[in-house]
């Protein structure tokens, strides 16, 4: 049956979710899941462990394989500290824009996919569209792998994954890798007058972040690849945004705790980059032990998700390529799950509406412009499916 709500009153009901990813998605993937069955068609979870979250997909019409995937996220982050003008929970048009939380990161995508979705089954599409929906993405893309596997069992296999992160409706064919750990230094306090007898977990800990100041230094001497240097910066950075340790300025530091992230180009791994820098944590390590017992370091990793690789010849850039008539090379520094559909055996590219610099801010907002020409590639694509 037809959908008896437009994209717009589909995004107006989103946004009034607050998705924030250390909370519950359920109550958004309910009304989905009651949208899609209103539309006639059946919707599957996929859960977290707690079951607190759940990622959703959805295939329509014929069981064969060569879909088009719809894929995007159903979290954002939060709006504390953040001074907006509007209620971020309620969609809000001023001046040709579409205000709050996630309209633009990337439920104003979402919205368009669900209205695809509803308009393929009214249509009667002769080769299918599939939709996926994750969780956790914005900490770190935790949500899709699972989701993306139970897709590749239970579905016929997909063709194309267009992923709608903000990109002004380009069509972006590689993105760089994403991975983050935390790292704590243990040391052994004494007085400063003696510190040759402890264990500084600050100084340690800054030879560890130097680490990635010289590793930074030598990639951006090097000479990239022709891949890479399609990237702003065209290397793999080395990043540590946070750092806290230490008692007293006469003591030598007990502990210290720092993050670091990595962003990988493609051609090299996050994996990677994290076993270099455990190994420099090891040696040093030793070091430590060698002037008392007690001194550790330990590196938890928090996740890490593949790059995005252009592909030759992919069918997803072919149809998005199509469908937009955007001919233009594009790559982008950060990172979508669209490397994770790829890893799994799917062509992807990354093509949405909004600009990813109004993603995370205060007042984010989608131009109705921009929305508009989604729901436009959205239908053409569609019409195509059905001939």
């Amino acid at each position: 049956m037809p959908s008896p709500l437009t994209p717009r009153q589909i995004l107006e009901r989103l946004v009034a979710f607050p998705t924030v990813s250390r909370d519950s998605n359920l109550a958004l993937v309910d009304w989905v899941e009651e949208f899609l069955e209103g539309a006639g068609i059946t919707a599957h979870r996929v859960w977290n462990e707690e079951r607190t979250k759940a990622a959703l997909y959805a295939h329509v019409g014929p069981e064969m394989e060569g879909a088009v995937v719809l894929s995007g996220h159903t979290d954002v982050v939060p709006v504390e500290g953040q001074d907006w003008s509007s209620d971020p929970w309620t969609l809000t048009e001023r001046d040709g824009r579409l205000y709050g939380r996630g309209t633009c990161d990337m439920k104003g995508f979402d919205a368009l996919a669900l209205a695809a979705l509803a308009l393929a089954q009214e249509t009667g599409v002769k080769r299918p569209l599939q939709i996926a929906l994750s969780f956790d993405e914005e900490v770190g893309c935790l949500g899709a792998p699972a989701m993306i596997d139970e897709m590749a069992r239970c579905l016929p296999k997909g063709r194309a994954v267009i992923v709608g992160e903000p990109s002004r409706m380009q069509v972006v064919t590689g993105h760089k890798g994403g991975g983050g750990l935390i790292c704590h230094v243990q040391g052994h306090e004494v007085h400063s007058s003696i510190m040759h007898r402890g264990v500084n977990a600050v100084m340690s800990a800054a030879r560890l972040i130097d680490w990635a100041n010289r590793r930074n230094a030598q990639s951006a001497a090097s000479r990239p690849s022709e891949v890479a240097a399609l990237f702003d910066p065209p290397w793999t950075t080395v990043h540590v945004g946070t750092i806290r340790g230490g008692t007293a300025g006469n003591i030598t530091a007990r502990d210290c705790r720092f993050d670091m992230g990595f962003r990988a180009v493609p051609g090299e791994t996050v994996e990677e980059w994290a076993a270099a820098f455990e190994a420099e944590a090891q040696a040093l390590e030793a070091e430590m032990k060698a002037i008392h017992p007690e001194a550790a370091i330990r590196i938890a990793r928090l996740f890490g998700y593949p790059p995005l690789r252009p592909e030759t010849e992919g069918a997803a850039e072919a149809l998005a390529r199509r469908l937009s008539g955007d001919n233009g090379t594009h790559v982008v520094s950060y990172g979508t799950e669209a490397g994770q559909f790829q890893a799994a055996g799917y062509s992807a590219v990354v093509c949405g509406p909004g600009d990813i610099a109004q993603a995370h801010q205060p007042d984010e907002y989608l131009e109705v412009a921009q929305f508009e020409e989604g729901w436009a590639f959205l239908q053409r694509l569609v019409a195509d499916l059905a001939r």
